[in-house]
């Protein structure tokens, strides 16, 4: 009997809109995924040929590409960051819209003009997206990764700009920051281990269904 397949999603903004997703293509994780006290991140589903693990959105490419998850949903922000050639990626699921963008002190944007940086100095953790972003412009962009309370980065002083990610911009004018460029849109996207999309029909099978219930929308 073959193992199940691990489906991997995200903590976070895109779990609330991949859910409703994962029902339609039948896959309902068990009652205790929704146990707020559980510390659990491995869980059945309705389908006892799939289980679902529940991990941070860097992690769900992470996993996928190794071959430790045969399925997983991302935003296209992750796979900027990390271009593993092991990910295909079929599906735009078209859900957790926002943007990757530069941000900075509302003071410096009032004269500040993108088109004259030559060098800038970054915090964000998508070092590596920013730097390609920024050399195809000729820019040369020093980046400090972190990994989160990324708008409190130029009010301490250790850069100037940030790049993260923005819905609604509330985060930012809280900060006193305002959106200065845009490097990327950015939606969530089923994504598939490509050893397992061509040895395991059932992944293949799943990627038809959410392409159908994408197209259907």
């Amino acid at each position: 009997m073959a193992e199940p397949l691990i489906f991997a999603i995200p903590k976070g903004r895109i779990l609330d809109e991949a859910l409703p997703l994962l029902a339609e293509a039948g896959i309902v994780p068990g009652a205790d995924f929704h146990d707020k006290d559980s510390r659990a991140l491995r869980f059945g589903t309705n389908n006892p040929d799939i289980d679902i693990i529940r991990v941070r959105a860097f992690d769900v490419a992470t996993f996928v590409a190794h071959g430790a998850a045969q399925l997983g949903i991302v935003g296209s922000d992750v796979l900027e960051e990390f271009k593993y050639s092991e990910i295909y990626a079929p599906v735009d699921l078209d859900i957790g819209h926002c943007r990757l963008s530069v941000a900075e002190p509302r003071e410096l944007a009032e004269t500040d003009d993108p088109r004259e940086w030559s060098h800038i100095r970054i915090a964000t953790k998508y070092p590596n997206f920013t730097r390609r972003h920024f050399e195809a412009k000729g820019v040369q962009a020093e980046c400090v990764k972190l990994n989160g309370a990324m708008e409190i980065a130029p009010a301490l002083g250790l850069t100037r700009r940030i790049v993260d990610l923005v819905s609604s911009g509330g985060t930012l004018k809280a900060n006193n920051l305002v959106e200065v460029d845009v490097l990327c849109e950015v939606t969530s996207r089923l994504i598939v281990n490509r050893a397992a999309f061509k040895t395991r029909p059932a992944v293949m099978a799943l990627v038809e269904r959410f392409r159908e219930i994408v197209a259907a929308r």
